[in-house]
């Protein structure tokens, strides 16, 4: 299965790398796209629920790596609630290993 990694720059400009073991998340999210920061969780956290469940398929396990990503997404996005109108822009996908 192959991964794909996605950067993205938070609204205070900090720019993260992140991890999907699936190239679901480019049904999810766009290069280049600049989205509102719930919506943003929101397709992260359908993208990765998602791949991890094509993990539970595959290998009989569910990806704890899409777990803990999606989990670093929300409480990274935690910071960013009280902001009058947060968004998040993804800059990158790129695909390979860790």
């Amino acid at each position: 299965m192959p991964e794909m990694f996605f950067t993205v720059r938070w609204p205070d400009g900090a720019q993260e790398r992140c991890y999907s073991p699936s190239l679901v998340i480019t049904d999810h999210l766009a290069v280049g796209a600049d989205y509102a920061l719930g919506d943003f969780v929101a397709r992260c956290d359908a993208a990765l629920s998602e791949a991890s469940e094509r993990v539970q398929q595959k290998y009989g396990y569910f990806c704890s790596s899409a777990i803990d990503q999606l989990g670093q997404i929300k409480h990274r996005a935690q910071a960013f609630e009280a902001d009058a109108s947060p968004r998040v822009q993804v800059l990158a996908f790129t695909p390979g290993s860790r």
